[in-house]
């Protein structure tokens, strides 16, 4: 990767872009809420898992699948692609919580993007509505010419260090112990670009009950910081 390539990831990753990340804890506030997460193992276990078992197996190879079909010659079949993919992400949001999360975060990343002429409408996004987290990622990684292997390592990151921030508020956990969790995490983040990568449509799964009842709940939480 050249430097200007690794700072265009950067910028995409980054937790400084206005999409609203920062607001969502994707469960891990319910499992808080519940004594299931006390102290930094705690919280370890339940944000490995997260990336391993949901992120590895769903989200990362829907933006492997969008930006496929984004670097091929643009066609019918191209767009088809991406709508398929988008809408079938939509789908697979169990509760009204992660719903909203991912069409939200995605309608901000996408008019970014188009704001900072990463992808134009002409390219036919425009007519994704709603627009998915991951179809906006794909998008804007494709527009930013970023290799597949950089966009998917990109995602993870970006991910990982999301629930690390929203962690170190919610169990509470200093920067430190923010960072030793970030520190071990991010070693599983090639394995799963590895296995995203790979994962055929037949394979991949958006298999997380637990996750869908702890979203669920939270939506009626009698104290919350974050919105999911």
């Amino acid at each position: 990767m050249n430097p200007d390539e690794l700072c265009r990831a950067m910028q995409l990753a980054s937790p400084a872009l206005p999409i609203g990340s920062f607001s969502y804890s994707q469960g891990l506030e319910t499992a808080i809420d519940l004594g299931l997460i006390r102290d930094e193992e705690d919280a370890f276990s339940w944000i490995v898992d997260g990336l391993t078992e949901i992120v590895s197996r769903c989200d990362a190879p829907i933006v492997a699948f969008i930006h496929r079909a984004c670097r091929s010659q643009p066609s019918a079949d191209s767009l088809s692609e991406i709508t398929h993919w988008n809408s079938w992400f939509l789908a697979s949001r169990e509760s009204m919580e992660l719903r909203r999360e991912t069409e939200q975060m995605g309608w901000s990343l996408l008019q970014l993007a188009h704001a900072l002429n990463w992808i134009t409408p002409a390219a036919g996004t425009s007519d994704l509505e709603p627009v998915a987290f991951p179809t906006a990622f794909g998008l804007s990684a494709s527009g930013l010419a970023l290799s597949e292997t950089t966009t998917l390592t990109a995602f993870c990151f970006s991910w990982l260090e999301a629930q690390v921030a929203a962690a170190m508020k919610l169990v509470p956990l200093g920067q430190t112990a923010g960072h030793r969790i970030l520190n071990r995490c991010r070693t599983n983040v090639p394995m799963i670009v590895r296995a995203a990568a790979n994962t055929t449509p037949e394979e991949i799964s958006s298999w997380a009950p637990l996750l869908g009842i702890f979203s669920a709940r939270h939506e009626s939480q009698y104290s919350r910081l974050f919105r999911s």
